[in-house]
């Protein structure tokens, strides 16, 4: 299985969890909540899951603890940040970007609970050479096979080289 393959299947599963997760749960509660129960869900998969990792930034070669965590990072591959608000603003988008960035993963996801069909709060990150050279956002249309897909709405950029 290559690189992309491999970050394909984490992302299915952690999309898959999460609409799990959802459906069990419905919109409305604390993020923690929903990160924990995403969490559980995909340790139960088999996946190794990280939650609340630290993420110094460096600076001038220091790293500085200055509190930045993700919620969620799974593998050591796949950032999943997850938001329970009315809606996703700019800002939660530069924050998963900057987590994407300094933890040098190629793939994150921002998943907004609070919404009542799920696929409609999922934002796919793609950092690196798996499409582009630059970190683009990719807004889900489809939840299969995420990598791979030829035709999601893009923010930006387009997806496709």
């Amino acid at each position: 299985m290559n690189e992309r393959e491999r970050l394909n299947k984490i992302t299915e599963a952690i999309i898959g969890a999460a609409i799990q997760v959802h459906r069990a749960l419905g919109p409305g509660l604390l993020e923690s909540a929903y990160a924990a129960c995403l969490a559980y869900e995909l340790e139960k998969k088999g996946l190794v899951v990280e939650q609340q990792k630290p993420v110094p930034p460096v600076y001038e070669e220091v790293k500085l603890e200055c509190g930045y965590r993700m919620d969620l990072l799974v593998e050591r591959s796949v950032v999943v940040e997850v938001k329970s608000i009315d809606a996703l603003a700019p800002i939660h988008e530069a924050q998963t970007l900057s987590y994407l960035r300094l933890s040098g993963c190629r793939l994150a996801l921002l998943i907004n609970f609070n919404v009542t069909v799920l696929k409609d709060g999922i934002r796919l990150f793609i950092n690196g050479t798996i499409r582009r050279r630059q970190p683009c956002i990719v807004w889900l249309d489809g939840l299969s096979r995420v990598a791979d897909s030829v035709s999601p709405r893009v923010a930006k950029d387009p997806l496709i080289e």
